[in-house]
């Protein structure tokens, strides 16, 4: 398309009209032909009821609705699979084959659509050597800048080292003032023992007439005895003079023969002053005897053996047998299995005849408790008998073996088998007794020695990535270095600084650079994705978010929102799924799937405007926006019961950023830790409470002789983690078994007349075993099918129908229903079908009270939703008999939670609590800490300005406390309540 404007010429080229002029006015006019919309028809992925919906391009919509709906199935399994597929489909077919490419969505048109990218919760790497610096590419840039601006030193004494040519030596020399005395030395001897004649014999034969012998000048005429057994240090007088004008060709004659005698070095001594200066060609320290390597790039990589610390490998920890582990128990006998990995299937062919030789050969009874032995019979068994043989007898009968050989011991034997064993269940079994402490060589910083001494300014790089990232923005602007180093420096520090202030701008000011990224929540993780892609600096882009405001205090939701709405500014469609009322209120759009979760939802409820959606009378979401609906206030609080008796109690806390912190958690009532990001809260729960906890209920009496940070555990039976991890690892698992409805169900279907006559027992009715399955599909209903550079194709599995079982199986039947169809049931329906049946009805039942009656039975573990996974957790706690002694910990249970969905999970651990439990729960939802009994504000803000107590008390008493962040927005919801 051209149009003529009478002088130049424009042309349509991807939907702008692109002038050949240069006005600046006319070079990108927005051509009518772009599509203002993205346009879905048919979308029938998963549980979406053949939806319809146009979404505008370049605004900031989110998707919102129950847990479960549709949310993330139109977000992520249609809108982006298409965009991704699309976008690998444009390669050419041998690029395909090194590309993961996504199935096509279940959509009958979609149009409008950018390139997508998904910034998804679950991309977290687990890989020890991933931290915060490396996944935002920040310690690239930090490697760049010590390698060209840095400043090596010794890493012994702290001298700064710094190579210089012969030029340079004689340009600092010659910068003396006028008239000043010296006297030039080339270094021989360094602080050596020995009489050193050989070197005083060369020097004499070379024409050297003096010498500097342990600081004193002697003539090499005389006789010189050095004392063999002490320390000497030797240099050779090169040249004495005085620095004048037209010295220059003298003294570079002088410089040149003292390096070339001594290899490089110099010294030059001041008289006058008794200053000395040494000078060198290479990068060590002479004083120490150190070489320092050219510094670059690898050099500051702790992934790469030039800068790896060699004891760890650049891990910063290493792991070892942890005898603690080994014997858990020392109460207990060997026979008692005091020794716990004796015994053990995999290593008892190993392990059971050296213990009877053993007891043969010490004398030793097995029957004593582990701490009665003598302490070198202790020893034996679990480091080995040293050098001293013992007869060692293998077999029976004809393949009876004697020899005589050394006993390895336990403990070398467990490590041997870690470095040598290619097999994963032994990896496994060795892993178990195996602890992490801090590597003694780096005190956990990963690098060499060397590279840990190179400074930029006052720091070395282990210095900066330990600062937060708010401390470290704060030092880069008031680095200060010379000329030389500050030019190089400019840019890099630019970039330094610009990736630190996006990842300040969503909230995350409070991580250090150095920390694990595997220790990340989701929505950190997630934020840091966020920031790397607004430096991205892309437009025309369709982004695709899941939750990003988890985690994230209220005090530090605007910085996220304003993150997006800047997104969206660059030209980009940037689509959220969220349940957050302050970002579904900032959007331009919002579309609302529901009615119910499940099989109950998938249709769209609303679709415009945000003031829209509070009209909205099918909608939930827009019910609680609006305020018809909420979650309201318990009417009574539980008290709680003064005394320590009724206390878990805390005592110097200090895990990361906690400041020795002493801290009360009363029983059985329900507490909430709340404050900002990065304060402390999982440090407290997760760190010390539960941790500390779980090792008393492991190991009660290896707990009481360490030094235990938490009293009053003997009022309790268990405590229990109830997080968001998967319930199964495998397809295989899914709600019916993980909750044990499973096993009543396949007991039920035994007991039928038309099974006990053919002889079928509960297993026959497994999947997961050989018998009652398909054995062409293994259980699994589907067969993959590899298509190469194509994505794997599933195909439901032609014998059974993908039923899972044989046909023999599937005769069996309850009230007209196989196994098979019992499965695809969802749990209400099954609920319903069982209700004469109590040992069923009463798991079902519990899955239903915390919300999840849309699941089917037989629905794998791997398609639900860490919120779906966590109250699936729930309800199996709540299927067993309480002993009213139990501790429940949950890490930010409303992640993923529609206002709906958390009014089920606060009855949950109603429910949990009035049976006389404890639950403590962290969390940022202020509905979640309304309706808590008690409340632990810590703060007042992340990273090394957190780690104290604000506050403590009921809801009412936070809000009174102005120190308080979380208090100043409870305040406003209770007095809103």
């Amino acid at each position: 398309m051209q149009a003529w404007d009478g002088k130049y010429i424009c042309r349509r080229i991807f939907g702008y009209t692109a002038c050949t002029r240069l006005d600046p006015g006319c070079l990108y006019v927005k051509h009518p032909m772009e599509p203002q919309q993205i346009r879905i028809r048919g979308a029938r992925m998963h549980n979406l009821k053949n939806i319809s919906v146009d979404l505008p391009r370049n605004k900031f919509i989110v998707f919102t609705g129950l847990s479960g709906s549709g949310k993330s199935t139109l977000a992520f399994d249609t809108l982006y699979a298409e965009g991704q597929r699309r976008y690998v489909e444009s390669l050419s077919t041998y690029a395909r084959q090194f590309l993961g490419q996504m199935d096509k969505p279940d959509v009958d048109q979609l149009d409008g659509l950018s390139p997508a990218v998904a910034i998804e919760q679950k991309t977290t790497s687990k890989n020890p050597r991933s931290t915060v610096g490396t996944v935002t590419e920040i310690y690239d840039y930090l490697r760049l800048l010590f390698a060209r601006a840095g400043q090596p030193h010794c890493p012994q004494c702290g001298d700064p080292i710094r190579a210089q040519s012969i030029a340079d030596m004689l340009d600092l020399l010659l910068a003396e003032p006028e008239g000043s005395k010296c006297i030039l030395l080339a270094p021989l001897v360094q602080r050596k023992k020995g009489e050193h004649e050989q070197v005083l014999q060369r020097l004499r034969r070379e024409g050297f007439v003096r010498v500097r012998v342990d600081g004193d000048l002697r003539q090499l005429s005389e006789e010189i005895r050095l004392e063999k057994n002490k320390y000497h240090s030797i240099e050779a007088v090169i040249d004495r003079l005085v620095l004048k004008p037209g010295l220059r060709r003298r003294l570079d004659e002088s410089v040149s023969t003292a390096v070339a005698l001594s290899g490089g070095t110099m010294l030059v001594f001041f008289p006058d002053t008794g200053e000395e200066r040494l000078y060198s060609e290479s990068a060590a320290c002479h004083r120490c005897g150190i070489s320092v390597p050219e510094l670059s790039p690898q050099l500051f990589s702790f992934n790469n053996p030039q800068g790896a610390c060699p004891e760890c490998d650049g891990l910063g920890v290493n792991q070892f047998i942890d005898e603690k582990l080994i014997v858990p128990d020392d109460s207990l006998s060997i026979a008692e299995g005091g020794i716990k990995p004796w015994y053990m299937r995999k290593l008892a062919p190993w392990a059971v005849p050296w213990m009877e030789a053993l007891v043969r050969h010490y004398g030793f009874d097995v029957h004593v408790p582990f701490r009665d032995l003598p302490a070198n019979i202790r020893k034996i068994l679990l480091h080995g008998s040293g050098r001293e043989k013992i007869e060692l007898i293998l077999g029976r009968g004809r393949t009876r073996r004697v020899s005589q050989q050394v006993f390895e011991g336990l403990i070398p034997r467990l490590n041997r088998l870690a470095k040598e064993t290619s097999s994963l269940r032994m990896r496994e079994l060795v892993d178990a007794f195996m602890s992490e402490q801090g590597c003694p060589a780096c005190s956990g910083a990963r690098l060499k020695p060397e590279a840990l001494a190179v400074r930029v300014g006052p720091w070395s790089i282990r210095d900066l990535i330990g600062l937060s990232i708010d401390r470290f923005i704060a030092e880069l602007d008031v680095l200060q270095l010379n000329n030389r180093h500050a030019a190089i420096a400019g840019p890099i520090v630019k970039e330094i600084r610009e990736r630190l202030r996006f990842l300040q701008g969503v909230g995350l000011g409070y991580l250090t650079l150095k920390r694990n990224s595997g220790t990340l929540s989701g929505g950190e993780a997630q934020r840091i994705r966020l920031a790397s892609q607004i430096g991205s600096g892309l437009a025309g882009v369709l982004y695709i978010l899941d939750e990003p405001s988890i985690g994230l205090h209220q005090r530090d939701n605007n910085k996220l929102i304003k993150t997006l709405i800047n997104l969206r500014d660059l030209g980009n469609t940037v689509i959220v799924v969220e349940h957050d009322a302050d970002t579904i209120a900032t959007a331009d759009h919002v579309l609302d799937i529901g009615p119910g979760a499940g099989v109950h939802g998938g249709q769209v409820l609303y679709c415009g405007p945000v003031p829209g959606l509070l009209d909205c009378e099918n909608s939930l979401t827009g019910g609680y926006l609006s305020g018809r609906l909420k979650i309201e206030l318990p009417p009574q609080r539980r008290k709680v019961q003064p005394g320590r008796e009724k206390m878990l109690e805390v005592r110097g806390a200090s895990t990361n950023n906690l400041k020795n912190l002493n801290v009360r958690f009363p029983l059985g009532v329900m507490t909430c830790v709340t404050g900002v990001s990065g304060s402390g809260k999982s440090s407290l729960v997760m760190e010390t409470l539960l941790k500390e906890a779980q090792r008393y209920f492991d190991d009660k009496q290896g707990f009481l002789k360490g030094q235990p940070l938490l009293f009053g555990l003997e009022q309790l039976d268990k405590v229990i983690d109830i997080d968001q991890s998967p319930i199964g690892r495998t397809p295989r698992s899914n709600p019916a078994t993980y909750t044990g409805v499973m096993t009543p169900v396949r007991e039920l279907m035994a007991r039928l007349p038309e099974s006990r006559a053919r002889g079928y027992k509960p297993g026959r009715f497994s999947f997961n075993i050989k018998g009652g399955r398909c054995e062409t599909c293994e259980g699994d209903g589907v067969l993959r099918i590899a298509m190469h550079f194509l994505p794997d194709v599933y195909v439901a599995c032609e014998r059974c129908r993908g039923r899972r079982y044989n046909e023999e199986t599937l005769d069996i039947r309850y009230k007209g229903k196989n196994i098979s169809d019992i499965l695809q049931m969802t749990v209400e329906e099954a609920l319903e079908f069982f209700q004469n049946i109590p040992a069923i009805q009463k798991r079902l039942q519990t899955i239903v009270d915390v919300g999840l009656g849309y699941l089917s039975l037989g629905q794998s573990s791997v398609t639900l939703s860490g919120g779906e996974a966590q109250r699936v957790k729930l309800a199996k706690e709540l299927s067993r008999r309480s002993t009213g002694k139990t501790l429940y910990i949950l890490d930010e249970p409303t992640t993923g939670l529609h206002p709906a969905d958390i009014q089920h999970l606060l009855r949950v651990l109603a429910r949990l609590v009035d049976a006389g439990n404890t639950v403590v729960v962290i969390e940022h939802n202020l509905d979640v800490i309304k309706t808590a009994d008690y409340v632990i504000d810590i703060g007042p803000e992340g990273g090394d300005a957190g780690g104290e107590i604000i506050a403590l008390g009921t809801p009412e008493e936070i809000a009174t406390c102005a120190q308080s962040y979380t208090g100043r927005f409870l305040k406003q919801l209770l007095h809103a309540d």
